[in-house]
């Protein structure tokens, strides 16, 4: 088993390092994975897997932080004219990017799903001469797109992983589940894909990310420390009037805004555990002698529970609808993004160490590795969980050009193979745990 694993993936990682890169520059943000998904549900297809996509796979009243109409057809002809598989498009039309692959062997066994994520940031990527990805050509072409989190190797470990086991199909027993998840970055998109029922059969839940600060060679069996999370975006509509002739006719959105910033930081820290809480865009006014009447700001809750975000997220919305009453605006607020706390189950570790310990270029296991930020799959864990079943949140390390997030982020692309393996045994080995 282990040298069909070996074999496979040492003649496909020239394919590996080529989607890798290909992914990378067509980078495509949340919910306009157009291109992306096209060519993996194509794939999973040519590969005998029963492909559920679009609506199927995402719930519509689930998804948070959509792009607009006009968005979302622009980019889909821009996808189209960047090789995007047509006749899986109108499956993804309107922003429902996701696709999940599905292998029944037919043999008992249970049902074992990997999840994957799929979109890039909003971030320009560095044109300097020694970023690599501008160096050798696969920059990401598309403006204010770019993969510096790693999701272009995410994706291609599932696409890997998904070649290797239907090549392996009769050595498996129950049922593979492969989730391509559109919209992680700002937490929108695993909970439609939970509320359309994706995992409510599985049985053992594995979700991967490739860094975060874990060695090259190195692999976490379940990461512990993802924060609770809500995204919110507010809107303050005011009276607009002279600032030196009527300012009493106004209604200063500006200042409602800027006294609710001000209040947001200074929240009540919870007993509970550790919170955050942050403003990271605001926007207000038109000219110096107009009392304003538009504001918005971008906030972010965090909580090491799911309580304490909660907890935090009220205070917010007290706070909010505060100012805007004190300076008599209207407010609109829009959850745009969530995420829930969840930890591995420590009875999947031992069995996910010993199926990354058969890897020959594995140097190191740990069994838990403490990160931070937020990962909207925890909600599929939580599910998963919920149900009955196995769920962790997997670390393949490798070495970082630059942190997550920033525009020379480049990754060492000896993790694909590593991870492939390591996820192909979980999957032929998971009767056993």
């Amino acid at each position: 088993m282990v040298e069909g694993v070996n074999r496979l993936v040492e003649e496909l990682f020239p394919t590996l390092l080529s989607w890798r890169r290909d992914f990378h520059k067509y980078s495509e943000s949340g919910w306009v994975e157009f291109r992306t998904a096209s060519i993996v549900a194509d794939r999973l297809s040519g590969w005998g897997y029963e492909v559920k996509a679009g609506p199927e796979v995402i719930h519509p009243e689930g998804r948070m932080g959509v792009p607009d109409e006009s968005f979302l057809a622009q980019q889909e002809q821009r996808a189209r004219e960047q090789g995007a598989i047509a006749k899986w498009l109108p499956h993804f039309s309107g922003g429902f990017t996701g696709v999940v692959g599905i292998l029944d062997t037919g043999r008992p066994g249970p049902t074992v799903a990997f999840r994957v994520d799929m979109d890039a940031l909003d971030l320009q990527e560095s044109d300097a001469p020694d970023h690599i990805p501008a160096a050798e050509g696969f920059a990401s072409v598309n403006p204010v797109m770019m993969h510096a989190c790693g999701h272009d190797a995410h994706t291609t470990i599932g696409l890997g992983l998904a070649y290797v086991l239907s090549q392996l199909k009769d050595e498996l027993r129950g049922k593979i589940k492969l989730i391509f998840q559109p919209a992680e970055e700002g937490v929108r998109g695993a909970k439609s894909m939970v509320d359309a029922g994706v995992v409510d059969d599985v049985d053992r839940f594995f979700a991967c990310h490739i860094g975060i600060g874990v060695p090259l060679g190195e692999v976490a069996c379940g990461t512990s420390g993802y924060l609770a999370t809500t995204k919110v975006d507010v809107t303050y509509t005011g009276v607009a009037s002279h600032a030196g002739g009527h300012p009493e006719d106004g209604k200063n959105a500006l200042l409602a805004a800027a006294s609710a910033v001000l209040n947001l930081h200074s929240i009540a820290r919870h007993s509970g555990g550790n919170s955050r809480v942050n403003v990271g865009v605001l926007h207000a006014g038109s000219g110096r002698n107009i009392i304003p009447h538009h504001a918005s700001f971008k906030l972010e809750t965090r909580g090491e529970t799911s309580e304490v975000n909660e907890y935090t997220l009220a205070r917010a919305m007290e706070i909010i609808e505060g100012a805007a009453a004190m300076y008599g605006v209207e407010s609109n607020v829009r959850i745009v993004g969530k995420a829930n706390q969840c930890a591995p189950s420590p009875e999947l570790l031992p069995f996910i160490r010993s199926q990354a310990e058969k890897v020959a270029e594995v140097v190191s296991v740990v069994d838990q590795f403490q990160t931070s930020g937020s990962e909207d799959a925890t909600y599929m864990m939580e599910r998963v969980q919920a149900k009955g079943g196995l769920a962790s949140y997997l670390a393949f390390g490798t070495t970082l050009a630059a942190g997550h997030h920033n525009e020379r982020f480049d990754i060492d692309e000896k993790v694909l193979p590593i991870a492939v393996k390591t996820l192909a045994l979980c999957a032929l080995c998971a009767h056993e745990s």
